[in-house]
């Protein structure tokens, strides 16, 4: 029987059908991967991965036999696109698989940082509530969302919907991209400094890869003024989090929500220390809805595979460039 080999842990459903196909291994990160017996390796076929985890040149050699790599969520950077061309080995994502979770979170770390709310339950569960006086003297007055520029880096999948989600609380929603969308219907900053610029809260939602570290730099949050917010759902490596941490420390910039970190699962404790951000570990896509979809998705790949037929979604690298986390 063939072999799938996991390099990370997935939930036990989509292992369950997936041992209905294929025999499963691991899950081992790469260089366990690439220890495994040579009798082992040749009978893996496919490999399962996601997002950031390392699926390298030197794994990629060491499997004879290997013919599609899935990435189990929308994104892709951990494996080696180029040592996979060269063999012809497909590689596929499940784009807007959970696309809609995702947003949900943004929205979420957005309401949270904006009206204080982890502050605010801190306040009431420590005792400080005395049920005197407004709630300006209980609690510092806040800006709500309705009527606030809200800047989109990274329009695709998810970033669509964030947008959507936006115009729900009546806020004015502009985006940066690599490129300028088709459509016509939000405006478009030819960088994200302007955006940041223009915007009152910028959400992160782009695509990471080795050219972009750090492209949410301390110039570009500092733009966003005092009472700007930040929120990242993407990857942690497109922002700086030093100069955040500082910024935030400052009161140059308001409030921030982060849902990735760029050394994960490890946060600096230049952010836990701070009370105007929320911080939450990885979670944006952990919905029983999305990991159905991620997993008939994964699936599909892998039975269009096995049976020869085409794969419904392989990463196509120069459209996957254009614009954002899907």
């Amino acid at each position: 029987m063939p072999a799938a080999l996991l390099l990370s842990r997935f939930p036990p459903a989509f292992c369950d059908a997936l041992a209905e196909r294929l025999e499963l291994i691991g899950p081992h990160d790469q260089d366990a991967s690439i220890a495994l017996p040579a009798d082992v390796r040749s009978e893996i076929r496919v490999v399962i991965t996601m997002g950031t985890i390392k699926c390298g040149a030197g794994l990629i050699d060491a499997l004879p036999n290997l013919g599609l790599i899935c990435n189990y969520g929308s994104g892709f950077e951990g494996t080696d696109h180029a040592a996979a061309a060269k063999r012809g080995i497909v590689v596929t994502n499940s784009p807007s698989g959970n696309a809609s979770a995702v947003a949900d979170l943004a929205m979420g770390l957005l309401l949270a940082a904006c009206r204080n709310i982890l502050v605010a339950d801190r306040f009431v569960r420590d005792g400080r509530w005395n049920g005197q006086g407004t709630s300006a003297a209980r609690m510092p007055l806040v800006h709500g969302l309705s009527g606030r520029k809200l800047g989109i880096f990274g329009l695709g999948e998810i970033g669509e919907r964030i947008a959507r989600r936006a115009e729900a609380f009546e806020m004015t929603v502009a985006y940066h991209n690599r490129s300028r969308r088709g459509d016509d219907r939000y405006p478009y900053h030819e960088t994200l400094q302007s955006l940041a610029e223009w915007a009152d809260v910028l959400v992160v939602a782009a695509r990471a890869d080795a050219g972009n570290r750090h492209i949410v730099s301390r110039d570009v949050m500092r733009a966003l003024g005092p009472d700007g917010i930040v929120i990242n759902i993407a990857r942690g490596s497109l922002l700086d989090e030093m100069a955040l941490a500082e910024l935030l420390r400052d009161r140059e910039l308001g409030a921030a929500g982060l849902d990735v970190f760029e050394h994960e699962p490890n946060v600096p404790a230049a952010l836990t220390a701070l009370d105007n951000i929320v911080l939450a570990p990885h979670i944006a896509g952990g919905t029983f809805d999305a990991h159905a979809t991620l997993k008939s998705m994964v699936l599909a790949n892998v039975d269009a595979f096995l049976a020869g037929r085409p794969i419904p979604t392989p990463v196509v690298l120069k459209a996957a460039a254009a614009t954002a986390t899907g």
